[in-house]
C-alpha cells in the first residue's frame, strides 16, 4: 500500500512539474535574436550617424546641456517611452516597459562636451567656439538612443523594463553622484546597469574586465607654512617623491597612454604594460593662499591595497629632505572612486557577447591611467558593467584618443554598439 502510494505521488509530481514547465514555456518572453537586432541596426545606421553629427555640432559643457536634454527627451518621447526629465539638472531618463514584468535593467550615457576646439575640419564641426565633443559623449548618446529605438521596436518580445539614463556633468565627476543622491534610481530596484566609452581601440572592438577598468587616481596635497619652495626645490621634491612612489615594470612606461591600443603592449594583450604599476604624473604644482603654499601632484595606482601607503611615503620624503617642520598637512585633495565592474555580471555579459558571431570582444588585461568615469557612483549602489568600444580606424587616419583636439571616430562603431548592446540587454532581460 505504501509503495503504491509513493508511485502515485511520483506520477502526480511529474504531471505537476510538466504542467509548470509548459506554463513557463508559454509565458516565457524570448530574447530578440541577434540577427534581428543587427538587421535593424543596419537599417537605421544613417539615422544613428545623423544623431551623433547633430549632437557633435551643438556641444554643451557640464551643467549646460539644455539643448542636448531637449533633443534626447523629444527623441525618447517619439519612440513611445515614458520620460522623466526632472530628476537632477539636465538629466533625462527614458523608461521602456516590456510586455510582461521582469528584470529592471539600466543603460547609461553621458551628455557633456569639453572646453576645447577641434583641429579637424569635419562637415559636422562644432558650432560652439571653444566647445567640442572630444570625449565621444555624442557617440554615446547616439548609441543609447539607437539601442532604445531597436528595443522599442521589439518591446512585445520584452520581459522587464529598461531605463535609459542620460547623465549630465560627467566631465566634472558630479552628475552620477548627484543623480544617485536623489535615491530615485536606487528606489526603483534596478538590478543591473551597463554603459560604455568609445576610445582609441580599433573600430568595433569591445573590451571589458572584472573589477577596475582604470587605475585609481589620487591628487596628493601638501600644505606648507614658513617656507616657499622655488622652482628648483619643487623639481627636486617632485623627483624624489616620484621615485619613492614609482612601481613600473622594467622596460615599460604606463604613462604612455598612446600605447593602450598597441597590439603587443596595450590592454588587450596578455603582455600589457598597463597591468601593475604606480606613478606620479609630472611635478608638484604650487599655489599660494596667504602664508600657506599648496603643493599638488597627481598619482596613479593599480593596486587599491597600496593606496593607504602613499601619504606616509610622501611624509617620509619630506622628513628626509628636512622639510617636515614646515608641513601643515598631507592629504588627498581628490580621491574619486574608480569604475569597478561587478565580477559575476562581467563574466556573464562577456560570455553572452563572446558566443555571438561577429562580436570582436576581448578581456582587458590592465588598467588605463589618466582617465576615469563617474559611472563608478552608479556601481556603488547598482551592480554594473562598463565597456570600452573601439572607435579608431588607423588606416583612415581616424584616432579616437579621448580629450584631444583631433579626437574622431569611425562611425561604424555606432552600429557595433547598438547591435551588440541591444542584444546584451535583451538577453539579460530574458534569462
Amino acid at each position: 500500500m505504501m509503495k503504491q502510494f509513493n508511485v502515485s505521488v511520483k506520477i502526480g509530481l511529474l504531471l505537476l512539474a510538466s504542467c509548470m514547465l509548459q506554463a513557463c514555456r508559454l509565458n516565457k518572453t524570448t530574447a530578440i535574436s541577434r540577427s534581428q537586432i543587427a538587421g535593424q541596426a543596419e537599417r537605421h545606421f544613417a539615422e544613428f550617424v545623423g544623431i551623433k553629427n547633430h549632437l557633435h555640432q551643438y556641444p554643451e559643457l557640464s551643467g549646460k546641456e539644455i539643448g542636448t536634454k531637449e533633443f534626447v527627451r523629444q527623441y525618447l518621447v517619439k519612440l513611445g517611452l515614458e520620460v522623466k526629465s526632472d530628476l537632477y539638472g539636465q538629466s533625462v531618463i527614458g523608461i521602456l516597459k516590456g510586455k510582461k514584468a521582469g528584470r529592471k535593467i539600466a543603460w547609461r550615457s553621458d551628455m557633456d562636451a569639453l572646453a576645447m576646439d577641434s583641429n579637424l575640419d569635419e562637415v559636422y564641426k562644432s558650432h560652439a567656439k571653444g566647445v567640442h565633443h572630444g570625449c565621444g559623449h555624442d557617440a554615446h548618446m547616439a548609441i543609447a538612443l539607437g539601442i532604445a529605438k531597436v528595443m522599442a521596436q521589439n518591446k512585445k518580445q520584452m520581459k522587464g523594463d529598461v531605463y535609459f539614463i542620460f547623465q549630465p556633468e560627467e566631465e566634472t565627476f558630479n552628475g552620477a553622484k548627484k543623480m544617485m543622491e536623489t535615491n530615485f534610481l536606487a528606489d526603483l530596484g534596478i538590478e543591473e546597469i551597463y554603459g560604455l566609452h568609445v576610445t582609441a581601440f580599433p573600430v568595433g572592438q569591445i573590451l571589458v574586465k572584472p573589477h577596475e577598468m582604470f587605475a585609481h587616481q589620487r591628487e596628493i596635497q601638501v600644505q606648507m607654512k614658513g617656507i616657499t619652495l622655488n622652482p628648483e626645490q619643487l623639481n627636486k621634491l617632485s623627483a624624489v617623491v616620484a621615485t619613492k612612489l614609482s612601481r613600473i615594470p622594467k622596460g615599460t612606461n604606463p604613462a604612455d597612454i598612446q600605447k593602450i591600443a598597441d597590439p603587443a603592449l596595450g590592454v588587450a594583450s596578455p603582455n600589457t604594460m598597463f597591468l601593475d604599476y604606480s606613478f606620479a604624473d609630472g611635478k608638484f604644482h604650487a599655489s599660494k593662499n596667504g602664508e600657506i603654499q599648496n603643493l599638488a601632484l597627481e598619482m596613479y595606482e593599480t593596486d587599491s591595497a597600496a593606496i593607504p601607503n602613499i601619504l606616509p611615503k610622501v611624509r617620509t620624503v619630506l622628513e628626509e629632505m628636512g622639510l617636515s617642520r614646515y608641513v601643515q598637512s598631507i592629504s588627498f585633495s581628490r580621491e574619486n572612486p574608480t569604475v569597478m565592474n561587478d565580477a559575476r555580471l562581467t563574466s556573464e555579459a562577456y560570455q553572452i557577447l563572446r558566443q555571438e558571431n561577429g562580436t570582436d570582444i576581448y578581456l582587458s588585461q590592465g588598467q588605463i591611467p589618466y582617465f576615469n568615469d563617474d559611472f563608478a557612483y552608479f556601481q556603488q549602489k547598482i551592480p554594473g558593467v562598463y565597456f570600452f568600444l573601439g572607435g579608431s580606424n588607423f588606416s583612415k587616419g581616424i584616432v579616437a584618443m579621448n580629450h584631444t583636439p583631433h579626437f574622431q571616430i569611425d562611425d561604424t562603431c555606432l552600429k557595433t554598439g547598438v547591435s551588440a548592446f541591444a542584444y546584451l540587454l535583451s538577453r539579460r532581460l530574458s534569462e
